[in-house]
């Protein structure tokens, strides 16, 4: 399939003019390590929060950036 589709132009089979962008929620984002410097006392209070929910605090990190971020283009 490989070669047929480097010496083709998907565009002779397939109206991308027509095509339109989905999102498919069920598949498994791929994930990247980032380095994030945050202040000790931010971390202690995230942790304590965390605690709270019974939940991993990196976890609970990313909750709260994935809702501020909908929050955000919700608003724009």
């Amino acid at each position: 399939m490989r070669k047929f589709w480097a010496t083709h132009d998907s565009s002779e089979y397939i109206g991308w003019k027509k095509a339109k962008r989905v999102v498919l929620p069920e598949l498994k984002p791929s994930l990247k390590t980032i380095s994030l410097r945050l202040p000790e006392s931010m971390i202690e209070e995230l942790k304590l929060l965390a605690h709270k929910r019974d939940v991993p605090y990196q976890s609970l990190l990313k909750l709260f950036l994935s809702e501020k971020i909908s929050e955000e283009l919700k608003a724009h």
